[in-house]
């Protein structure tokens, strides 16, 4: 019996070990005919063929708290942000928030790109501002006297000159817009005549405001800033210069080239004057000259301008009514 028994073993080892090498054969077998073939590429290996790895486990070591935990209230804040550099959170002992989030409320300062890309103003607080200008004051000099309201500085100091500078959270801090230089200049302050302030409107064109009276000229065909501002004081000269001159053909001018009535010389004037010396006015008798001078004919002058070059409202139509009245009346 038991060497049946060991006979029975025997051959259930050696029909497992056949089975073995059979088994190991079939995959070499398998393993060569799929080397030529395209092997397929598994970009998710199975859970199974990936190898597990004994990491070393470290213990969570003790962060010292950001430094706006440990700052004192009465903390010296240019000494905490002396210059002008992007937006450090664990510095900053403020809540702020930059963003937007549909389904959250905004976001906050740590791991904010938002708050980093924008320049901040946190170096140019009151106190900073205060000890800066401190520290400058002896390099600067007194503000001079006989500017103390806006009027003195712009009677000093009339051309006002205007010029912009674009902040950009790119590489590139190039604006093309920067080089545009507007210049302002009250028309008054040229102290011009009449036939000056003339020819400057004329040759103004659509540069000149005429509710604040003011000369508006904008500059931004040269490539530069500095260049642009020399050609507009250039033209402002050239302006203020051709307006003085008198061309020969500027004496042909007629009345219907005027840019507004003008009583005197007017066939208006002509007509009232030969109607009052036609009519049994106590004045007839005077010559022409008297007449101009008279205070009928001045009071109708004035009536007569204010009609046809402010519009005939309500005041000027009335008025002119008294002065044609005034100047037309027999009286005893």
């Amino acid at each position: 019996m038991a060497s049946l028994k060991l006979n029975k073993n025997l051959r259930l080892f050696f029909s497992l070990k056949l089975n073995k090498y059979n088994l190991g054969f079939n995959r070499r077998v398998s393993t060569e005919t799929a080397d030529d073939e395209f092997r397929v590429l598994e970009l998710y290996p199975r859970k199974q063929s990936a190898k597990k790895v004994d990491r070393p486990y470290f213990k969570d070591a003790q962060v010292i708290p950001p430094r706006e935990k440990r700052m004192p209230i009465d903390q010296d804040w240019p000494s905490v942000w002396p210059t002008a550099k992007t937006f450090r959170p664990s510095s900053v002992p403020l809540p702020l928030y930059q963003g937007y989030d549909q389904k959250r409320a905004p976001p906050g300062k740590y791991a904010n790109a938002e708050l980093m890309k924008i320049p901040n103003f946190l170096h140019l607080t009151p106190p900073a501002i205060e000890r800066h200008c401190n520290a400058i004051k002896k390099f600067c000099t007194e503000w001079p006297k006989g500017l103390e309201t806006e009027e003195d500085c712009r009677k000093h100091f009339p051309v006002q000159i205007i010029e912009s500078d674009y902040l950009h959270s790119s590489p590139s801090v190039h604006d093309e817009r920067s080089r545009i230089v507007t210049l302002k200049v009250k028309l008054v302050d040229l102290n011009l005549d009449y036939h000056g302030r003339d020819k400057i409107l004329r040759l103004l064109g659509g540069r000149y405001e005429e509710n604040s009276d003011t000369i508006v000229l904008v500059a931004d065909r040269c490539p530069t800033r500095q260049q642009n501002y020399d050609y507009l004081i250039y033209l402002l000269t050239a302006l203020h210069h051709e307006s003085w001159i008198t061309e020969p053909w500027e004496h042909e001018k007629a009345e219907a080239d005027m840019e507004k009535f003008f009583f005197e010389g007017s066939r208006i004037q002509k007509k009232i004057i030969k109607t009052i010396k036609q009519s049994k006015h106590p004045k007839s008798s005077l010559s022409e000259e008297e007449l101009k001078t008279s205070k009928e004919v001045e009071y109708f002058e004035e009536a007569v301008c204010n009609l046809l070059n402010e519009g005939e409202v309500k005041n000027n139509m009335l008025k002119y009514k008294d002065a044609v009245v005034k100047a037309l009346i027999t009286s005893s």
